[in-house]
C-alpha cells in the first residue's frame, strides 16, 4: 500500500497545483505584489513632498505681509497628511485609504493656494532659494501623478481578476478582496485653487458727444 501512497500524494499536488492555476491563483499572487510595489512608490512620492514643505514655507515666510493665511493652511494641511499611518495594509482599509487621499488632497490644494498667491510678491519670485523649491515641487507633483497612474491600473487588473468568474471563486477561498482606488475627480476637485478676483474702478463713461 505504501508504494501506491506516494505516487497517489504526488499525483493529487499536480492536481491541486493545476487547478489553482487555472482558477487564478497566480495571477493574484502577481498582481497583489505589484499593487503593494506601485503603492510603495506613491507613499515614496507624497513623503518627499511632505518633506519639501517645511523648507518651503521657511523660504515664504521671510516675504514681508505675505498672506499668513495661505501658510497656516499648508502648515495644517501637512500635519494633517503626515499624521495618517500610511502601511501596505491601507489599502485593504477602504475608509482608511479615503482619508489617506482627502488629506492629501487638501494639502495638495494648499500648495497650490501658495504657489498662485506668491506670483503676487516680485521680491518672492526673484528669490533663487523658493524658485529651486519651486522647481522640486512641480518635480513631485509629476512623479506623483506617475506614481498614481501606476497604482490605479495595476488595482484595475487586480479587482478585474477579483470580480471575474471563475477566479471570484479563488479570491472567496482565499479572500482576496477589491483594493480601494484614487478617484481622481474628486481629488482634482479638493486639490483646485480658489478663484481669486480683483475689484476694479468700473470705467468712466465717456461723456456724450453734443
Amino acid at each position: 500500500m505504501k508504494l501506491f501512497a506516494r505516487p497517489l500524494l504526488a499525483a493529487s499536488v499536480l492536481a491541486t497545483t493545476l487547478a489553482l492555476s487555472g482558477c487564478g491563483y497566480n495571477q493574484f499572487q502577481s498582481l497583489d505584489e505589484q499593487v503593494k510595489a506601485d503603492w510603495s512608490e506613491v507613499l515614496n512620492q507624497y513623503q518627499r513632498r511632505a518633506d519639501l514643505v517645511p523648507n518651503l514655507v521657511a523660504t515664504v515666510k521671510g516675504e514681508a505681509n505675505f498672506e499668513q493665511e495661505t501658510l497656516t493652511k499648508v502648515v495644517e494641511a501637512r500635519a494633517k497628511a503626515t499624521s495618517i499611518q500610511a502601511t501596505p495594509e491601507l489599502i485593504n482599509n477602504p475608509d482608511a485609504f479615503q482619508k489617506f487621499q482627502a488629506a492629501q488632497g487638501e494639502l495638495s490644494g494648499a500648495l497650490s493656494r501658495l504657489m498662485m498667491v506668491s506670483e503676487r510678491y516680485p521680491d518672492l519670485k526673484a528669490n533663487q532659494g523658493f524658485q529651486d523649491l519651486r522647481v522640486q515641487l512641480e518635480g513631485t507633483e509629476n512623479r506623483i501623478t506617475v506614481a498614481r497612474n501606476k497604482y490605479i491600473k495595476a488595482v484595475q487588473s487586480y479587482n478585474v481578476l477579483t470580480r471575474s468568474f471563475p477566479t471570484n471563486l479563488t479570491a472567496m477561498m482565499f479572500s482576496y478582496s477589491v483594493k480601494p482606488s484614487f478617484t481622481v475627480e474628486n481629488e482634482k476637485a479638493i486639490a483646485a485653487p480658489p478663484t481669486v478676483t480683483f475689484d476694479k474702478a468700473a470705467p468712466a463713461t465717456p461723456a456724450a458727444s453734443n
